[in-house]
């Protein structure tokens, strides 16, 4: 009778730890990962919009000489 008493003791002490302890450790543990995975994606993403935007002024800055001369002629009185 002890001996039953002992196992299901045993058998419940196992079923708080597997079910309190290891199940909620490994969802957090997963749910982490997946947070920092998401993370990563967002940084990177906003790093290739940065690249862009820097890139973009670039080609619009190079400012082109024949629009900035205006031809006149002279007149002599």
């Amino acid at each position: 009778m002890i001996k039953l008493i002992f196992y299901g003791l045993v058998i419940y002490l196992i079923y708080k730890l597997v079910f309190e302890l290891i199940i909620p450790v490994s969802k957090a543990t997963s749910q982490m990962s997946e947070k920092v995975r998401q993370m990563h994606q967002q940084q990177q993403q906003f790093q290739q919009q940065q690249a862009r935007q820097a890139a973009e002024p670039q080609k619009a800055a190079k400012p082109t000489s024949d629009k900035d001369y205006i031809e006149f002629e002279e007149v002599k009185p």
